[in-house]
């Protein structure tokens, strides 16, 4: 049961987190001022997909909560999740965290947050 309750919460910030980047790609957008279109076309592409990737992750890791988070196919989905979210995060540290917005400095802290959830609610 608390397996089930770890993976729902990295589940939860995993969709929240995703939900939270496909509002406001167009105030985004904006905000890079006079661009391209391409270059609009490209920032437009890049917040939608980590979006939808994020959204669809939260989907997988709350099926295995769902299903069941004991058999090898299941953790071996959450260790690979584990794996990219903290590769993401790793990522996030060297680039958005040095941007001076908060929302872009919460990436690692939640891509590692819910890493951790995901490798609790396999072994704990």
């Amino acid at each position: 049961m608390v397996n089930q309750v770890l993976l729902y919460a990295a589940s939860f910030f995993l969709f929240a987190w995703g939900f939270s980047h496909l509002i406001p790609t167009k105030s985004v957008v904006q905000g890079f001022g006079e661009i391209s279109v391409d270059n609009k076309r490209i920032i437009i592409m890049e917040w939608i997909t980590e979006g939808v990737a994020l959204i669809f992750s939260a989907l997988v890791i709350s099926a295995v909560a769902f299903i069941g988070h004991t058999t090898i196919i299941s953790k071996t989905v959450c260790r690979i999740f584990f794996a990219m979210l903290n590769v993401l995060s790793i990522v996030s540290l060297f680039t958005g965290f040095k941007i001076n917005f908060l929302p872009f400095k919460l990436c690692p802290i939640i891509f590692t947050t819910s890493s951790i959830l995901i490798l609790l609610g396999i072994y704990v």
